[in-house]
């Protein structure tokens, strides 16, 4: 039994694919104000079948097949519009440089626009997440046994938010329940008829205690699953609990087949040459525009935390007012300040491209953790658990921290923000993979575009 389905961005990319043919036929409707004849659509089907795809790409660019939180549903509104202006814009685009199709339909484009709108956020707002419930009918009933933030967090979530094609029952929280009561409470739980699985922390005591009278009351049951709530977790928040996982855990995530290992080292070499013989026609124009800001030095070098805790020297363009050493004293903040230039070569992501080199030196990697300065790694590690972890595999220019934790800390100390970076730092070592760093190379691309600040 698996409680989030591996299908679920498939449903979503079919279905939008189907809100696509089935919002031409309305906008058609509309226009003609009358239903549309099996030709009439056929003859516009043709085409737009060929924009369907183009649009899906750009959905996927902006970021729509990202797991539909509430968080991620909240800002759908504006993202469908604004996608749907420019895939409305592709089309005006098509149809003027391709006429062998004898369209140009710019009335039904406009109306395109309203109506797949409405349909598509609809669909992914009112249907889509409902469609396990309406598939399946009762959601699959289970029982929580864990304790601390993390656990509450993964209740919460499950509790408020529909989309979950299952529902938490009972939670025991193991901190405040003795474990005799544990026991009794999971068994007698376990037990109902209606109750299909148990999610619990394999390595609580009190569940530990349990667990030989649990596992026999359980698998008693012809339908029945028990979960471990680390794995349930990552599967719900893209990270990894930390005060959920053990050093057990994390020593049995770094394994990587050699395979991987070279094939993503050929990706790496491959990708730092064509991107850094292209993009050697944008260094006269940045080197231009920092000195025409400030006047300041074009590059800097900073001293990293590499594989292995080796140092690695990194070159950047200059994009504040001076050279970040990583030492920030007692304030914790860095007294720079980020130039106009600098904001723009931030956002855009071109301060790094000097650092093209150090991939190709195998000091990074195009995807992997981000390299911290000495100073804060230091730190970071006599006060957070596991954060040495991350140096056990070649950081890299972008990484899944950069694009799932927007508030990473930059240019100072910060314990709490680190932590979080770190959980989604550890949940690429558990799970990276070619088609993981594939993904983070081109949603980078699509924030690279987006100018959204890195």
């Amino acid at each position: 039994m698996t409680l989030v389905p591996k299908q679920e961005y498939l449903v979503l990319l079919i279905g939008d694919a189907g809100v696509f043919g089935l919002s031409l036929w309305a906008t058609l409707a509309l226009r003609y104000l009358e239903l549309p004849s099996v030709e009439l659509y056929a003859r516009h089907l043709v085409p737009f079948a060929l924009l369907f795809v183009a649009w899906i790409a750009v959905f996927f660019l902006a970021g729509l097949y990202g797991r539909h939180t509430r968080l991620f549903r909240s800002r759908l509104p504006l993202a469908i519009f604004y996608t749907q202006i420019v895939n409305v814009l592709l089309a005006a685009l098509f149809f003027f440089f391709i006429p062998a199709f004898g369209l140009a339909p710019k009335t039904i484009l406009v109306l395109y626009l309203l109506v797949s709108f409405a349909l598509i956020y609809l669909w992914r707002v009112s249907v889509f997440t409902r469609l396990p419930t309406l598939l399946a009918g009762r959601k699959p009933r289970g029982v929580l046994v864990a304790s601390g933030p993390d656990a509450r967090a993964l209740a919460e979530e499950v509790a408020n938010d529909m989309r979950y094609p299952f529902e938490f029952a009972h939670v025991i929280d193991t901190a405040r329940v003795p474990p005799h009561e544990v026991i009794e409470r999971a068994c007698r739980l376990a037990a109902e008829d209606d109750m299909t699985f148990l999610v619990v922390d394999f390595s609580d005591k009190a569940f530990e205690a349990a667990r030989p009278i649990i596992y026999d009351a359980a698998f008693r049951k012809k339908r029945f699953v028990i979960v471990d709530i680390v794995e349930l977790y990552q599967e719900v928040f893209d990270r990894v609990p930390l005060s959920l996982v053990r050093y057990e855990w994390v020593l049995a995530s770094l394994n990587s087949s050699r395979a991987y290992a070279f094939v993503k080292r050929i990706v790496d070499v491959a990708g730092a040459v064509i991107l850094g013989l292209v993009s050697l026609a944008a260094y006269p124009l940045v080197a231009l525009a920092i000195k025409l800001d400030d006047g300041g030095p074009v590059f800097i070098d900073q001293v990293r935390v590499g594989r292995f805790e080796e140092p690695i020297t990194l070159v950047k363009f200059r994009s504040m007012t001076g050279n970040d050493r990583g030492e920030y004293g007692a304030g914790g903040r860095t007294a720079l300040k980020v130039t106009r230039v600098g904001r723009f070569l931030r956002n855009s992501r071109l301060d790094e491209l000097p650092q093209l080199w150090n991939v190709l030196k195998g000091d990074l990697s195009i995807v992997g953790p981000r390299p911290e300065f000495p100073s804060l790694a230091r730190e970071y590690s006599a006060k957070i658990p596991y954060y040495n972890a991350r140096h056990l595999i070649t950081p890299g220019l972008t990484g899944w921290a950069q694009l799932k934790h927007d508030m990473h800390p930059h240019h100072g100390t910060d314990i709490a923000e680190t932590k979080a970076k770190l959980s989604y730092d550890l949940y690429y070592l558990k799970r990276r993979s070619l088609l993981l760093d594939l993904f983070i190379i081109l949603q980078t691309i699509r924030i690279m575009l987006t100018a959204r600040g890195s």
